[in-house]
């Protein structure tokens, strides 16, 4: 490792552990490299423009995260919630069930973990903790895991920081992403259905089959929203920035003509946090494209593969370590620095390990979310926590078994790669 490098490290861990964010930890720490490199400075703003300029993709980044922030402001979330009710709330567990299948349909929407966390978190929770019939540990360690299925299914922001990194296609992931992700939600169940038998939870009164229709014809213009995402996707009517284009258009135009519940007032607000939260995102994404250019300059890829080379590594082994360290990050690192800063390290040797980068990152993304709830800096928990008031210790108390389980699902993912990979083969890709 050459001084330079070293010195970029250095301050780079030194920033983050005092707390500053991560993004400007990032740039300060490239500036340095730069500095003892005897490079001119100003190269970190070239890096910066000639990134965000040649990545067009991440227009996507800030329309997916106005579609969540106006589903969010609307009545949408209350429509979808009715629907989840009356379609799975009579089960052993109900809505333990209607909290995890909210978070897929709603997880087909905004492609945020977070924006579901708080979207329709508060909401659930508060139905769940009413007359103590889910104690408040458990409403929110539920409500925190659901929510990681929202980047998995299609639209996902992690899946295309991941496919600007690694140069998959988009599409190929998107698809890739719609069968891990009901199978995150069916373990999810079936632990919310075992816990609720051995608690003795209280049953839900069921709601009439007769009203089904009429919930889900409430429901159904939101319904829709994935299902025009993924036809102009994969039918080429749209690329995938569009899409998200269209995605917010279209939750505007249910929220504010349709349904009639988004003033002007919120509109402008929900426009102010969307900004705010696509600054967060893109400081972030900024210091990686200095930060690749200081690992491309160093050679880093290169040495890992060289390494590698002509040593018998088997692809398993190699996920299973390179997943077990995305784990132990996850603990301490947001997704977006994992999938930018440290997932481009192992393209290169994906590459010459053979193995698929749809699949990799699919294992990624997942693994990157399980983060999200692991304690004690999992991000996902801080946000319940700031919604609800429930106190951090109950609802880590809670989150294990949960988490055990997720982490079983990935460890099926990683070991029988045709699960995530059917899906995109079936509409024509060759990996």
């Amino acid at each position: 490792m050459s001084f330079e490098l070293a010195s970029c490290l250095v301050t780079l861990f030194l920033l983050a552990g005092i707390g500053t964010p991560i993004g400007y930890s990032i740039m300060l720490a490239s500036v340095v490299y730069l500095g003892f490199s005897g490079l001119d400075v100003a190269l970190a703003g070239e890096k910066i423009l000639q990134g965000f300029y040649l990545s067009t993709i991440l227009i996507a980044v800030p329309l997916f995260i106005v579609a969540a922030n106006i589903m969010n402001a609307g009545t949408i979330t209350d429509r979808l919630l009715n629907f989840c009710v009356a379609a799975v709330g009579r089960f052993k567990g109900g809505l333990g069930h209607v909290n995890v299948v909210a978070s897929l349909i709603f997880s087909g929407m905004s492609g945020s973990a977070v924006a579901d966390a708080a979207g329709i978190g508060k909401i659930i929770i508060e139905m769940m903790t009413k007359d103590n019939r889910y104690s408040r540990g458990y409403a929110a360690a539920i409500t925190a895991a659901s929510a990681t299925i929202g980047p998995i299914i299609p639209p996902s922001i992690p899946m295309v920081l991941y496919a600007l990194v690694s140069k998959a296609s988009i599409g190929s992931l998107f698809l890739a992403g719609i069968l891990p992700g009901l199978i995150m939600g069916l373990v999810l169940m079936i632990m919310n259905y075992y816990m609720a038998g051995k608690r003795g939870f209280a049953m839900e009164d069921p709601i009439p089959l007769r009203e089904l229709p009429r919930k889900t014809a409430n429901a159904f213009p939101a319904l829709l929203m994935p299902v025009i995402l993924l036809y102009g996707i994969y039918g080429g009517v749209t690329t995938p920035t569009e899409a998200a284009a269209i995605a917010a258009f279209y939750a505007l135009l249910l929220a504010g003509l349709f349904y009639k519940a988004l003033s002007f007032k919120a509109l402008f607000n929900v426009f102010v946090d969307s900004a705010r939260s696509s600054a967060s995102v893109g400081i972030v994404i900024g210091g990686a494209f200095i930060l690749n250019f200081i690992v491309i300059s160093e050679q880093i890829p290169q040495s890992i593969a060289m390494l590698l080379d002509g040593t018998d590594v088997n692809p398993i082994v190699f996920l299973i370590v390179v997943n077990l360290l995305i784990l132990a990050l996850g603990c301490i690192l947001d997704a977006t620095t994992i999938i930018l800063v440290i997932v481009p390290l192992f393209i290169p040797t994906c590459e010459v390990l053979g193995i698929d980068l749809v699949h990799f990152g699919v294992l990624v993304v997942v693994n990157s979310m399980i983060g999200l709830i692991t304690p004690p800096y999992g991000i996902l928990l801080f946000v319940i926590n700031a919604v609800t008031d429930i106190p951090l210790r109950e609802i880590i108390s809670e989150i294990w078994a949960f988490l055990v389980i997720l982490i079983a699902a990935l460890l099926i993912m990683l070991l029988v790669p045709d699960l995530v990979l059917w899906l995109p083969r079936v509409f024509g890709y060759q990996g």
